[in-house]
């Protein structure tokens, strides 16, 4: 008998060992079992992939044609021009031009200021306080509002609120025209973003700090390190990826503002609060000039996706550095 073999000869005979017998048949138990699991990875992955595609794929590539199109989004008539959109925005669109350069520094301002407060109201809740949980519930709740009508909330308190507290006290701030001046409705714009913005990303900061080890604190402070110290060299590198998960989606939502800003200014006055996401709309569904509204949407994505891949890479360096 070979030893290497899996055949044995008895009397003249060849007879299978039991090894081959087993990898013989357990080659179709093997392929039973992966086409068992392609079904369920199709029955469960392909509704969504399917809705997926539907809903997200067939509309951005089709927006992509129509980007290079004259077509005003009624009419059958689709006329190929190039890139003569993407010539008229870069060269010519002056407004397209000022959103853009107001929605960058919305963007910076709402992304430091929700940070900031963010970061300390989740240093606030975390902190031994017997309402603790009363007070994250309250911060948390303007998250839950829908961003038109919490612009439609905040647009009477701006007008009717505001302006019935300054009668009442005198107190010069609160008689500004805050709405009706491109400074302070631009302000009004980021206060009520922040508002809405920094509870949510107030849990995140929670989760992040309650995975802090307290003996490292608490080993700090035997040390003589002070609040600013432990918070400055243990605290914050910590907790660094959550700032990098903080910083994307407030990018994100920063640049995309829309709904707040529709409800509360849409735009005004005279378009000097127009930020990229609503000057787009009114060029596709206002203005009907939907292969231009699609160009300005590519160029958004576009910088978007940069800005945020960017942002991303360099928070995630820190985060190896720290």
């Amino acid at each position: 008998m070979n030893s290497q073999s899996n055949v044995k000869e008895v009397d003249g005979s060849v007879i299978v060992s039991e090894t081959t017998k087993h990898k013989t048949e357990s080659k179709p138990f093997l392929s039973k079992k992966k086409l068992k699991n392609a079904g369920l990875f199709t029955l469960f992955v392909g509704p969504v992939f399917l809705a997926f595609t539907l809903i997200v794929l067939i509309p951005f590539f089709t927006g992509i044609y129509y980007a290079f199109t004259d077509w005003n989004g009624v009419t059958g008539s689709v006329q190929w021009v190039g890139l003569d959109n993407f010539k008229y925005l870069l060269f010519e669109d002056k407004q397209f031009h000022a959103s853009f350069i107001l929605t960058t520094k919305y963007t910076v301002v709402a992304i430091v200021l929700t940070n900031a407060i963010g970061f300390g109201l989740a240093l606030l809740v975390t902190q031994m306080l017997k309402t603790s949980n009363i007070l994250r519930t309250v911060f948390f709740m303007p998250n839950l509002l829908g961003g038109l009508l919490l612009g439609f909330i905040w647009q009477f308190i701006f007008v009717k609120g505001f302006a019935s507290i300054g009668e009442l006290t005198g107190i010069p701030l609160f008689e500004l025209a805050w709405l009706g001046d491109a400074k302070t409705a631009f302000w009004g714009i980021v206060i009520v973003s922040v508002w809405q913005g920094a509870g949510y990303i107030m849990i995140i900061y929670i989760a992040a700090l309650q995975n802090v080890p307290q003996e490292l604190i608490e080993a700090a402070r035997i040390d003589g390190a002070n609040r600013w110290q432990v918070l400055r060299h243990i605290t914050m590198p910590l907790v660094a990826p959550a700032v990098t998960i903080c910083l994307f989606l407030t990018t994100a939502s920063s640049f995309k503002i829309f709904d707040a800003n529709l409800s509360l200014t849409n735009g005004g006055p005279f378009k000097s609060t127009e930020m990229l996401a609503l000057n787009i709309y009114t060029e596709a569904f206002v203005n009907n000039r939907y292969g231009i509204g699609e160009a300005k949407a590519l160029i958004f994505f576009l910088i978007v996706a940069a800005i945020s891949v960017l942002q991303v890479t360099i928070s995630k360096k820190r985060e190896v550095e720290s």
